[in-house]
């Protein structure tokens, strides 16, 4: 049971995590502080994250993927209509991860590997 995509929900003080497997099957649903997170992702093998596109996304971006996480930002208009109940951060954060399991999703942002290695500040 190792998680394969995981969508993070970010917030101004507490990040929601949904992570699944291979399967599709849930496998994390989490609340962590904005300390804790590069923390807990550090200890996780390496997997495919998503992201809402917002003000603090590049910055999580670049950390996220230093620790060798394959990390994509999407729109939050292309997030909306995989929200399945009330609007709230877990909700959103399985929608992220739904979201960006997509084959065509669109990526405004690129590869953020490539904003990394050109250590972009994305303003």
């Amino acid at each position: 049971m190792t998680i394969t995509t995981l969508g993070i929900d970010l917030a101004k003080s507490v990040f929601q995590l949904h992570g699944v497997d291979a399967d599709g099957a849930v496998i994390l649903q989490k609340k962590l502080r904005r300390g804790a997170v590069l923390d807990f992702l550090g200890k996780l093998g390496p997997c495919l994250i998503g992201m809402e596109a917002c003000a603090t996304s590049h910055y999580w971006a670049r950390e996220i993927a230093a620790l060798g996480h394959d990390v994509r930002l999407i729109p939050p208009a292309y997030v909306k209509p995989y929200v399945k109940r009330q609007k709230n951060d877990a909700a959103d954060a399985e929608a992220i991860c739904e979201a960006v399991t997509r084959p065509n999703m669109y990526y405004p942002a690129g590869d953020c590997k490539a904003i990394c290695r050109e250590g972009a500040s994305c303003r």
